[in-house]
């Protein structure tokens, strides 16, 4: 394409898929980096995200119609022209608020603009079929449920055939579903600069379209924000954004004011804002990761939200402090994970490879056993992920449990969960939330 000539929201979104299929990138970072790069802003920027996530949340369904329509199969063509084909379709069947015919002619002068003038008439032809065929898509395959859900929900067949096995085929398509469809930002209130009324108030005043969590006190579930990071309400601290469920494991863990709080995962520091928040800020939380940049992330929260007992310091979960050794009351660690809860806010991570998530669980026991280390005797241990496979989850703190006997798991509740016994997995199809899961454990004193 010509450096010359100014970027569209198309374009933008095209050159972003191109990243995410060429080198494995991750849609968000190379949303906000290619974003910059071409100078969009406001509406040309929204646009040019929601094209490049519908692609990535509809890959599998996307590729079903242009296989329907187009003499080649969507996998054979080339990438440029199957993502102008992707971005194309979706526009027509996933987004009202652009004309079908705007969507068709964008997509043969993006072809021409490309560099691929010859695929001009078949995107043109492609498409009119897509449009023409709108309210009569053709069936998909009916006779085989997990291919459907496949193809239907656009996620690989080996995370569909897991969740029917988990939560059986009626639950496993309410998940897929949920992770297809728009999500309200979930915030909470800073008690440390604001009552959950005044920010209620301050937001509507804004414009923002405000309801209060259905079961969560003081958090709020907020759309029309446009740029969030520019409401004062945001940029002088008086919220945060953060999922009920990792709010839930926040509160699990329940430092009381005065307390030594050790996060060993911490970036970019919710849940220790969460604590900090619980605890009044009186108290003392050491904020730790592997990535030196991450720190200051947490470092830049912990001031916007006035928050002065977060410290930091850069260290790898798995790997001993000996002066940290059962000096903690309270430990949480929030482990990499495959983050097959989240997929509704990251589209992308469905696309892993399920052999990488295989290694997982032993990273996950090496910094469980390590993070127990740090508890004092009576203290508290949380393990968290966002995740719902069972091996990194359940599977994890029961080999925990089986070589730490002065561990044991203790009881809990929840708003909204209720009473959990020794742990907890937060379905989003049942809880509304991101899908987590939460175990707390106690040192014998």
């Amino acid at each position: 394409m010509s450096e010359n000539r100014k970027f569209t929201a198309r374009d933008t979104a095209l050159e972003v898929l191109m990243q995410i299929e060429r080198a494995n990138a991750w849609s968000d970072s190379s949303l906000k980096r290619t974003i910059a790069k071409n100078g969009l802003e406001g509406r040309e920027a929204a646009l040019a995200t929601r094209l490049a996530y519908g692609v990535v949340q509809n890959r599998t369904l996307l590729d079903y119609y242009i296989t329907c329509y187009c003499v080649q199969k969507a996998h054979r063509l080339e990438p440029v022209i199957r993502n102008i084909l992707r971005i194309g379709g979706d526009q027509i069947l996933f987004m009202d608020k652009i004309p079908e015919r705007a969507a068709v002619n964008e997509a043969v002068e993006q072809a021409k603009r490309w560099g691929r003038p010859r695929a001009a008439g078949m995107a043109n032809a492609v498409l009119r079929k897509c449009v023409a065929s709108k309210s009569t898509l053709p069936w998909l395959p009916q006779n085989d449920p997990l291919r459907r859900m496949t193809v239907q929900y656009s996620h690989p067949r080996w995370l569909v055939e897991r969740l029917v096995s988990l939560v059986g085929a009626e639950e496993a398509e309410e998940f897929l579903r949920l992770d297809n469809r728009p999500v309200a930002t979930c915030i909470q209130t800073n008690p440390l600069k604001t009552t959950p009324e005044e920010l209620a108030q301050e937001l509507r005043d804004a414009g923002v379209s405000v309801q209060p969590h259905p079961w969560l006190a003081g958090c709020f579930e907020i759309t029309g924000t446009g740029d969030l990071e520019r409401l004062p309400a945001f940029a002088e601290g008086r919220c945060t954004v953060q999922d009920a469920a990792a709010r839930l494991a926040a509160m699990a863990a329940a430092p009381a004011p005065g307390d030594r709080v050790l996060d060993v995962c911490a970036a970019p520091g919710g849940k220790s804002f969460a604590m900090a928040m619980e605890m009044g800020n009186r108290g003392d939380i050491l904020s730790c990761d592997i990535h030196p940049h991450k720190l200051k992330l947490i470092e830049n929260g912990a001031a916007r939200l006035g928050i002065t007992i977060v410290r930091t310091a850069l260290a790898d979960g798995r790997e001993r402090h000996a002066a940290w050794v059962e000096q903690a009351d309270v430990v949480l660690a929030d482990v990499p994970c495959s983050g097959l809860g989240i997929i509704r806010k990251k589209p992308d991570i469905r696309w892993k490879d399920p052999a990488a998530l295989a290694a997982l669980p032993a990273i996950q026991r090496a910094i469980l056993g390590n993070a127990a280390a740090y508890v004092r005797p009576g203290g508290v241990l949380v393990y968290s992920t966002c995740t719902v496979l069972p091996e990194e989850n359940g599977g994890v703190v029961t080999d925990f449990l089986s070589g730490h006997p002065e561990f044991v798991k203790e009881d809990f509740d929840l708003p909204g969960i209720g009473s959990c016994s020794g742990d907890a997995t937060l379905w989003p199809q049942r809880t509304g939330t991101d899908g987590f899961y939460i175990c707390r454990m106690r040192r014998r004193a």
